[in-house]
């Protein structure tokens, strides 16, 4: 489960930010690429924060979808799923990755 570490990661990321203000909330984006499962991430979130002054902190996780171009063609897929990096298009393999592999804190909201 590497939620967890992650977790850890965007703890110590709130705490440079925030210092000894309170955190009602930590927004991310999380690419579909990043095989993250945003509830469990919740969860370990919750667990590491517990009995510190982030306890009651939530984060709110905005899925990115993972979105391919062809190098080829030019055509934007977006990935389903179980993503296969080859273009709807004309099924050639050149393509490069457009979004889905983000994972970032992009704002860090502080109690009144």
């Amino acid at each position: 489960m590497h939620e967890l570490s992650l977790a850890r990661s965007i703890e110590a990321i709130v705490w440079r930010v925030a210092g000894e203000r309170a955190v009602s909330v930590v927004e991310l984006d999380v690419g579909e690429l990043r095989q993250v499962v945003p509830e469990t991430l919740e969860a370990c979130w919750g667990m590491l924060c517990a009995g510190t002054p982030l306890s009651g902190s939530r984060l709110e996780v905005r899925r990115i979808p993972g979105v391919i171009h062809c190098l080829e063609c030019g055509t934007e897929t977006r990935l389903g799923s179980a993503p296969i990096l080859r273009c709807n298009s004309c099924a050639k393999q050149s393509v490069e990755i457009v979004s889905g592999e983000e994972f970032m804190v992009t704002a860090v909201q502080l109690e009144e």
